[in-house]
């Protein structure tokens, strides 16, 4: 699932969205200064920050452009401050920002669609066209699939499903988001419409698809291939 980086110096914020966050199913990582959000930023997968502006010693705005120095990962600033210093905010280069007090429905819609659209940019890296794993080769300018160099015939949204997953090895999806990215919907009924698909998946790609090598299942959280 999705990892996100909470930094703020009050422990009561951190503690409240780390409950919050978590019981939506993120991952939640926490730093009470600039200087430690960089560190963890550096040393492990992150796919969101949600920076506080005001901070000592190193603040929100000073820890930002230090990082998109070297990374575009999606950032909400957390602001209670004056409208001059939002937009000197999203002019250093953040996403979006959240006034305090905010309500826990406002922080998740925007969560939300940060995700989404870092994960539609290819988590801001570079878009690698050709995606390898084991024996299953996916080449994302012919469209073509490979599994032991023969052929695989997959429907646009069986690829679009394995491409998603490729891009993002070991990466748990829940069927939610997996609907929500591919069929750019509202995840009705999701779950019945990826499983459908991802069997499907299954039998052109896996030798046996009851005993799957790479479409794995993480029950009651989702889908991932298995790198």
């Amino acid at each position: 699932m999705y990892r996100i980086l909470i930094c703020d110096d009050d422990k009561d914020i951190l503690s409240a969205l780390r409950i919050f966050l978590t019981t939506e199913g993120y991952t939640v990582v926490s730093a009470e200064t600039g200087a430690q959000a960089l560190d963890i930023l550096q040393n492990m997968e992150i796919h969101l920050v949600l920076l506080d502006v005001m901070m000592p010693e190193l603040d929100g705005l000073s820890t930002l452009k230090a990082l998109r120095e070297w990374s575009n990962i999606p950032v909400i600033l957390l602001t209670a401050k004056s409208e001059e210093d939002k937009v000197e905010g999203l002019g250093l280069g953040a996403d979006d920002y959240i006034c305090k007090p905010f309500s826990n429905a406002e922080l998740l819609a925007r969560v939300r669609s940060q995700l989404r659209r870092y994960l539609q940019l290819g988590c801001g890296v570079p878009h690698n066209k050709q995606h390898v794993i084991g024996a299953i080769r996916l080449d994302d300018d012919t469209k073509q699939v490979h599994v032991d160099g023969e052929p695989v015939s997959l429907t646009p949204l069986e690829y679009d499903i394995l491409l998603l997953l490729m891009q993002n090895p070991n990466m748990v999806f829940s069927p939610k988001e997996i609907y929500r990215i591919v069929w750019k919907e509202t995840p009705m009924g999701a779950e019945n419409a990826v499983a459908v698909h991802i069997r499907h998946i299954r039998e052109k790609i896996e030798i046996d698809p009851a005993e799957p090598r790479y479409l794995k299942v993480v029950w009651g959280k989702g889908y991932k291939i298995q790198a």
